[in-house]
């Protein structure tokens, strides 16, 4: 099993909207590199950190399961999309979606100061400064430190 960590505006689409849906479709990702993951890397089973991006506190708030095969963004073809793409045609589409699965909600944030402060987590995908990408691999040494860190209560 992997581990990723994938980033939402909890405004737009936050751990509460997944947690209430209980399943929902992981769209709008326009990034070559982010598509190559949900694609061709990801896989069923696979869990991910839900972070919170660009509203305070930002950080990982949680965990989600991947629970389908990746699948053309419907999004991309939909012209009253945000994230519509008319470039991208249902015979050759550019983007890709996957199902994901509430787990849990951790009782702390793992806050992005935390993170950059930490020895192992500030040199990891998401703790590097510059780090754009919406989905990120986590080693499962990361996974750990986010595990310990999102259920410690002091």
């Amino acid at each position: 099993m992997a581990h990723w960590l994938m980033k939402s505006e909890p405004d737009v689409y936050g751990i509460h909207h997944l947690r209430a849906d209980g399943t929902n479709m992981w769209e709008g990702c326009r990034n070559f590199v982010v598509r190559n993951y949900i694609r061709d890397e990801m896989k069923v089973g696979d869990r991910a950190l839900f972070y919170h991006s660009n509203v305070p506190p930002i950080g990982a708030v949680g965990v989600m399961e991947i629970v389908s095969e990746a699948y053309p963004d419907p999004t991309q073809f939909d012209p009253n999309s945000k994230y519509y793409d008319a470039t991208s045609k249902p015979e050759k589409p550019k983007w890709y979606v996957r199902d994901v699965r509430y787990v849990e909600t951790f009782p702390r944030v793992v806050t992005l100061a935390e993170i950059k402060e930490h020895p192992v987590l500030s040199v990891s995908q998401v703790g590097r400064k510059g780090n754009r990408l919406s989905v990120s691999r986590v080693t499962d040494e990361e996974w750990a430190i986010f595990m310990e860190l999102g259920h410690r209560t002091s």
